[in-house]
């Protein structure tokens, strides 16, 4: 159902996925979907409140950020929504666009889609047309009525990106820090009158400390940009959590491709992994193949969460990094396999987020695949004369025949390692 900007309908299904999309065409900036959740007074009532890229669900499960798609010529990016999850407290779900390295006017075909999350089916959308210097946008809101939920197309821009629409709403943004002025030389101090004694009062207690601002910053690694250092963003403790999400392109009934390559949706299995190299020569691997873990406290200081084999999980894969023994760590290769379901990242996409424990996020997109490679190589992080650097790697692989896709890895990187087979449990 096509709506015009103003106009509402009612929203029947209990759970629904929000789409935010628009025509992939050279020069287009890129978007991130984000969702606030209101009181009665049009205000969020904590931080919380806010999903968005860097806080990805609702503490009471009622919002998520599912993530980004590519693939047909259209971007996607997804918002989750369980309306029986919702709150008493909350009437109003406004569901948001900031515009990521340019302007809403540059976008071509922008629209929102409310779908049913049980079938699919479209229950709304809305185009929106007519932007011009907006870097965010209310695209519509999901609100109640007379006990049921609308969806209302709403179409309202904002020139001051998402901390402006963020702010607007009642959330607290953590701006970064203007520059300290140029020091003054200070007045000559008039003479010091002597003062009688006074009482010692006891010392007032400090305030207790506000709560700390929403951070919008993140780090994309592009071939322009390809690296950035952990250390000088102050990330040398802590966990560094590498999280992986992938989904196939669109494709009708459940299948991408025809033919061989075809892949069925629900036996698609990517393997998040990582070779490793300490400072004492020692090397391996961490992932689910034969069970190998990996270990946080202890080497090589890098632990795998579980096994996605669906690839939709809400938290897709996990590799956390323990970096109190960063000094030991030489350098990490994280890289992805195709277990099974696919033959090629062709015709997936992914994306790679680092989380370091201090500074913004890190985001990969594995989405340029274009040779038959079944193995792609996302980031290599070194220790360079103490620094920890991460690199874009981005690199799809060839597998020759027969050499295991780990051990083509290590070929590609020289680890030089020996190699057995081996399977899952």
């Amino acid at each position: 159902m096509s709506m015009q900007k103003g106009t509402n309908v009612v929203v029947p299904a209990a759970r629904v996925r929000v789409e935010l999309g628009w025509q992939d065409v050279p020069g287009s900036p890129d978007a991130d979907a984000s969702a606030l959740l209101l009181t009665g007074a049009g205000k969020v009532r904590s931080d919380t409140d806010f999903v968005f890229y860097n806080q990805p669900s609702h503490p009471g499960g009622a919002v998520r950020h599912e993530g980004k798609q590519r693939g047909g010529g259209q971007v996607r990016d997804t918002l989750g929504v369980d309306l029986t999850s919702v709150e008493a407290a909350i009437g109003t779900v406004v569901l948001a666009a900031s515009a990521d390295g340019g302007t809403f006017g540059q976008f071509h075909g922008l629209y929102i889609r409310v779908l049913d999350a049980a079938n699919g089916a479209e229950l709304a959308r809305f185009d929106s047309t007519g932007a011009s210097n907006e870097t965010a946008f209310v695209l519509g809101e999901l609100y109640r009525r007379n006990d049921q939920w609308k969806f209302r197309a709403v179409g309202q821009g904002y020139a001051t990106g998402l901390a402006g629409l963020a702010t607007d709403f009642g959330i607290s943004v953590d701006e970064p820090a203007a520059p300290a002025p140029a020091p003054q030389q200070a007045p000559a101090a008039p003479p010091v009158m002597p003062m009688p004694p006074v009482t010692q009062l006891p010392p007032t207690p400090p305030p207790p400390p506000p709560a700390p601002a929403v951070s919008l910053s993140k780090i994309t690694l592009t071939k322009a940009a390809p690296a950035v250092s952990l250390t000088k963003q102050g990330a040398t403790s802590g966990a560094l959590r590498v999280n992986l999400r992938w989904s196939p392109r669109k494709a009708p009934r459940g299948w991408m491709g025809k033919g061989k390559g075809a892949v069925r949706l629900e036996n698609l299995d990517l393997d998040l992994s990582c070779m490793w190299e300490l400072q004492n020569g020692s090397t391996g691997i961490v992932h689910p193949i034969g069970n190998q873990y990996g270990s946080y406290d202890q080497p090589p200081y890098v632990r795998l969460d579980q096994d996605d084999r669906t690839g939709g999980s809400d938290e897709g894969e996990n590799l956390t990094v323990n970096l109190d023994h960063s000094a030991e760590i030489k350098r990490l290769l994280v890289f992805v396999n195709i277990y099974q379901g696919a033959e090629s990242f062709a015709g997936l996409d992914g994306v790679a987020t680092l989380y370091p424990p201090v500074g913004p996020p890190i985001e990969m997109h594995l989405d340029e695949c274009t040779v038959p490679s079944p193995v792609a190589a996302i980031a290599l992080i070194e220790n360079v004369n103490g620094e920890l650097v991460v690199r874009r790697e981005a690199k799809y692989i060839l597998v020759p025949p027969g050499i295991f896709k780990q051990q083509a890895v290590d070929l590609e990187y020289g680890w030089g390692m020996s190699w057995h087979a081996a399977g899952k449990d």
